[in-house]
């Protein structure tokens, strides 16, 4: 007897379909996918036989997804994060090495957790553990844990509070030697500010925490990426605000300085959140262990 069920798309047809989306033609999907351009290109066709409808508009600006292309795109990327989320349940069962999937934003990274993570890598090298700064809307796989920089918690997660509260204001030597050591915040307000736009460590949070909350500091230079400011700053272009966490090697080594202790404490600061309805592995519990440890020093 026929069955009545139909023929579904397999996972590579699926994940195709999603490539070319992303890159807009087979040959740059067949890039992101190892698989040869005519492989991508019969997965295609095979997967607009199997629908009875044409998935992409081929144009000169590249391949569009039609009406009924952009309803298999939405729902592929579902049903592959759907079968990533099962790989990995199965994978917290299974004993022995695992791989963890970290989300980090990049000054934290750089500033703080690199520079300490060979210590994991030696203390427990069955773990593996992969980074990433962001997760795209086309990303199937999603982290196992994510650093955060927040005021608080999320409510569908379960985090711990790390360090980043305690912001100072800093620069080079040379910024205060050609500038004088300012004795008061009036003082700090006479000279160059520091900022990333999308970062909340700006002045006013620090004037506001001084009782100053109509002081307006001269001159405010903006930069796109906080990396910037803390380069600036390092250069001695103007002063900055930056929790004391990410710098604390500069401020060993004076390459910054603080200047009669001028800072402020700040809503916000880096957390370390897992989600609330998934089990840590054993991987995750050695990991979250030591990264507490090392936090648990800051004194922040």
């Amino acid at each position: 007897m026929a069955s009545g069920r139909r023929r579904l798309p397999s996972t590579t047809a699926l994940q195709v379909l999603l490539a070319v989306a992303e890159r807009g033609s087979t040959s740059a999907a067949a890039e992101s996918t190892a698989l040869s351009q005519s492989a991508v290109s019969k997965q295609l066709l095979a997967l607009e036989d199997l629908i009875g409808s044409p998935v992409f508009a081929r144009t000169p600006r590249g391949m569009i997804p039609t009406e009924v292309g952009s309803i298999y795109i939405e729902q592929a990327r579902t049903a592959l994060k759907a079968m990533e989320d099962a790989a990995l349940r199965v994978a917290r069962l299974k004993p022995g090495p695992r791989v963890l999937r970290l989300q980090v934003p990049p000054i934290f990274g750089d500033r703080w957790l690199l520079p300490r993570f060979l210590r994991f890598t030696e203390q427990h090298p069955e773990i593996e553990v992969q980074f990433t700064t962001f997760v795209s809307p086309t990303q199937s796989q999603t982290p196992d844990a994510i650093f955060r920089f927040l005021s608080e918690p999320l409510p569908e997660e379960e985090t711990n509070y790390l360090f980043g509260r305690e912001v100072l204001v800093v620069s080079a030597p040379s910024y205060w030697e050609k500038n004088g050591t300012p004795e008061t915040v009036e003082d700090l307000a006479g000279g160059i500010m520091l900022e990333h736009p999308q970062t909340p460590l700006h002045w006013n949070y620090f004037a506001r925490g001084h009782g100053k909350d109509d002081l307006a500091v001269r001159h405010t230079t903006r930069f796109g990426y906080y990396t910037m400011v803390i380069r600036a700053a390092l250069a001695g272009q103007g002063m900055a605000l930056i929790p004391r966490g990410l710098i604390l090697d500069d401020l060993a080594a004076g390459k910054l300085v603080n200047p009669n202790g001028f800072g402020y404490r700040s809503d916000y600061g880096y957390w370390f959140a897992k989600p609330r309805d998934i089990a840590p592995s054993a991987s995750m519990r050695t990991f979250e262990a030591w990264l507490m440890a090392e936090a648990e020093g800051m004194g922040d």
